[in-house]
């Protein structure tokens, strides 16, 4: 066989030896999950072998939110180039096991955000089996949504497993509606307002900094106050969600730390962003680097937070199990033990290095284009509006925030460069009949001209002819043309569908592993 012949093989089976080492990598972590469980001693000394297989489960189910839903922390700066993929990989890992280890906390709910009542489970080995159940189908579900390259809500996913494997037990009445009904509406409510707040920031960027003459001199009053606020927000946001597992205080009080701390970084950061800002160019490009620092940062904060919070989702059916087999009973609160805790947080770890760079490519490049200044806006929207919903008692998800910052931004793009499509079609229609070459002169001038000179020299244009409307078809056919080049209306279509099917389809997942397990496990 020819030498050449030997190098197409090669190339055409590097792919599949990839996802073999993936495959293989995944399968040891659950095996030595496997075996070192199988040596725990759980009351009596004898191996349980419901706490093998929940260990077990529970080490898929944090390998998949590694791979799933570590990516909308990281995945806008990657997408912006603020940070390498390599690069955002390494800081979700590192501060997402910090997150988990030490702000995970000490004890868990057993019933993910009360929506079934633990009372109507006949006994012990029902509630095992239903904590297994729930726990097999959020990790199946993420697993289905990995592939499809869709970023879900683990919240949402657990929630849906636990509301279906605690139907299939006790039936319809265990179920807490009100609370059903308030996360169906966080579908709609998360997306929506991280949307609004991530186009509002990107919006006030714009107008503050990116559409006036002078960039860099209004960069060196604005930059540091953007970076400010954002040390405020993520501040509180840390104080509030990141720590309240072993540090628990009010929002003033956060809010005030939070201030503290960011009226610091602003007396910190203002020299050093003067300093940088006189080594740039005056272009929207030079602004934009500015934002990579603030960027890794609020990556990194982000993982840290997920971390403490989002591993209750790998673990706590798995704490809740151990807690059951120990004590032979049902509780509300179980504790997480150091073993379990360390499942959860390498699991994730783990599933972000091995399958994590599909959904942090879907998420940083595939639905809209970013640059820091967007990425940055993203971030913040994030931060505030979890905040904000926690006050108002919203429950809102991490995913769908800062997903629906993504497209916040996209829309906000799309909508920007209709108008100014709009606009330079209207300054053609009102120089009809004039000489080509001063209508581009003109249209050159103000497309090179600050906001205020713009709305100046519009004003003078309408003064002088009257306006010129587009036809209907024409303004839609223009729509359309940049709504293609800017959004991806696939991305957004198939995200939307996964985020409304999440908690049915897990629900209905666990139901049918719920009846599978119980009959095992009769005799």
């Amino acid at each position: 066989m020819e030498f050449r012949n030997i190098n197409d093989i090669e190339n055409a089976t590097t792919r599949g030896r990839k996802e073999m080492f993936r495959f293989g990598t995944a399968l040891l972590f659950i095996i030595v999950i496997m075996l070192f469980t199988a040596n725990l001693n759980v009351g009596t000394g004898t191996v349980s072998i419901e706490l093998v297989v929940a260990a077990m489960i529970g080490g898929y189910m944090a390998l998949n939110i590694g791979a799933n839903d570590v990516a909308n922390n990281v995945g806008p700066a990657v997408g912006s180039k603020a940070l390498t993929l390599t690069g955002a990989i390494i800081i979700a890992a590192i501060f997402e096991s910090a997150g988990a280890l030490i702000a995970g906390g000490e004890v868990v709910s057993t019933i993910k955000n009360g929506i079934i009542d633990p009372a109507m489970v006949g006994d012990t080995d029902t509630f095992i089996w239903l904590m297994m159940a729930a726990l097999l189908a959020g990790a199946i579900w993420l697993n289905i949504a990995t592939a499809l390259g869709a970023p879900v809500s683990t919240t949402h996913s657990i929630v849906g497993g636990v509301l279906g494997a605690g139907i299939a037990a006790a039936g319809w009445n265990i179920a807490n509606w009100d609370k059903m009904g308030a996360i169906a509406a966080s579908w709609v409510i998360s997306p929506v307002i991280g949307g609004l707040v991530a186009a509002l920031f990107l919006m006030w960027i714009k107008r503050s900094i990116t559409y006036k003459d002078d960039m860099l001199h209004n960069a060196k009053k604005m930059v540091p106050i953007l970076i400010a606020i954002m040390a405020w927000a993520f501040s509180t946001y840390l104080i509030m969600k990141g720590l309240k597992k072993i540090w628990k205080v009010d929002f003033v009080t956060a809010a005030l730390i939070g201030l503290a701390i960011a009226s610091f970084i602003y007396i910190t950061v203002r020299p050093l962003i003067a300093r940088a800002a006189n080594k740039l160019q005056n272009n929207k490009e030079s602004i934009n680097s500015l934002f990579t620092i603030p960027l890794i940062f609020a990556a990194a904060l982000l993982s840290f937070a997920h971390g403490a919070n989002d591993v209750a989702n790998a673990v706590g059916p798995l704490a809740a199990i151990n807690d059951a087999l120990q004590s032979e009973g049902v509780h509300t609160k179980a504790e997480i033990p150091i073993w379990v805790m360390l499942i959860g947080a390498i699991g994730i770890s783990i599933g972000l290095l091995l399958f994590g760079p599909k959904l942090i490519k879907t998420v940083g490049q595939e639905i809209t284009e970013l640059d820091q200044m967007r990425a940055f806006s993203i971030a913040m929207a994030a931060a505030i509006t979890v905040i904000v919903a926690s006050q108002l008692g919203l429950p809102v998800s991490s995913t769908h925030i800062a997903v629906g910052g993504v497209f916040g931004v996209g829309f906000l793009r799309e909508y920007l460069k209709r108008t100014h499509a709009k606009t330079i079609q209207e300054i053609r229609d009102h120089h009809q009949g004039a000489d080509q070459q001063e209508v581009e002169m003109f249209i050159q001038q103000f497309e090179s001209s600050s906001l205020e000179q713009k709305k100046f020299m519009l004003s003078q244009l309408k003064q002088k002819d009257a306006e010129v409307d587009l036809s209907k078809k024409e303004r839609k056919s223009l729509n359309k043309v940049y709504q293609k080049e800017l959004v991806k209306r696939s991305a957004f279509l198939k995200i939307a569908a996964a985020w409304v099917i999440t908690v049915p389809a897990s629900a209905l997942l666990a139901a049918v592993f719920f009846f599978m397990i119980r009959g095992l496990m009769l005799p």
